[in-house]
């Protein structure tokens, strides 16, 4: 079995009992920088053969991946820090697996875009990942265009070389708005600062940081402006039953259906 086992991103005392578990059954690991892991071993006293699978070489670690997964070997595979595949190595050699027939699994634990997320205290009610801010100086503009009009929480990953250049990017793409970085997660100086983008991150930036930015404000539907009538009929026009519709425009306009059923009832005789 192939297992992807989720390592802490800064405090050892998240592994979890499974990820130790594993590592300890494990014949072989595959890891980001061996250096790395290997210190992550001897705190637990864990002494296993690694081998390096990193972004140059992971199609060719693939390969030797499913010839010891063949084998019949227990293989763990982890990366410096957090859950493998997310914005780190790991997704070409889940689809070579998958491509294989070769089974695989997930230990899960640490992620340092959920972490942020919780301690931002911004809406998770719906949010969208994108990792590092990668490209040229356009490319990034226009991948950042795509989702300005998103409603929810859009989170980055930025290195500290990086934060005042990508805070610039993200005010020239959404305008001013409530932002967040959260650095050093689990660790000693863990911080959560809130600012706006118009203003910037302010002081000296160390440690990797996750910036969270507040979605674009809710557009107002231009079906609230019609008589509840007709913002009901409107729904009926495209199809939907009178329930259907009721139950739609009430959504748009944020009251219960029940409410905007009276509205829509034929005023009474006197």
């Amino acid at each position: 079995m192939v297992t992807f086992v989720a390592t802490p991103i800064g405090n050892l005392g998240d592994i979890t009992l499974r990820a130790l578990e594993t590592l300890r059954a494990a014949d072989v690991i595959f890891c980001e920088d061996t250096r790395h892991t290997l210190r992550l071993l001897n705190h637990f006293e864990i002494k296993k053969p690694l081998v390096a699978c990193h972004k140059f070489n992971e199609r060719a670690a693939a390969q030797k991946l499913i010839g010891l997964a063949r084998e019949g070997k227990e293989v763990a595979v982890v990366t410096d820090a957090g859950t493998p595949v997310v914005s780190d190595p790991g997704n070409i050699l889940v689809q070579a697996l998958r491509e294989a027939g070769i089974a695989y699994t997930l230990a899960p634990g640490a992620c340092a875009f959920v972490a942020a997320l919780v301690l931002s205290g911004f809406s998770a009610e719906r949010f969208a990942f994108l990792g590092f801010l990668r490209g040229k100086a356009g490319e990034k503009r226009a991948l950042l265009q795509k989702y300005a009009g998103f409603e929810g929480t859009l989170l980055f990953y930025s290195a500290p070389q990086d934060v005042d250049g990508d805070v610039a990017l993200l005010f020239g793409a959404f305008g001013d708005r409530p932002a967040c970085a959260v650095r050093e997660i689990t660790k000693l100086h863990e911080s959560v600062e809130h600012f706006s983008l118009a203003s910037g991150l302010p002081g000296e930036k160390r440690g990797e940081y996750v910036l969270l930015v507040g979605g674009a404000p809710a557009r107002e539907n231009p079906l609230n402006a019609l008589p509840p009538e007709e913002h009901v009929a409107r729904y009926m026009e495209e199809g939907l039953s009178r329930k259907e519709a009721l139950k739609a425009a009430a959504r748009d306009r944020g009251i219960s259906k029940s409410e905007l059923y009276r509205l829509t009832l034929p005023p009474q005789e006197e």
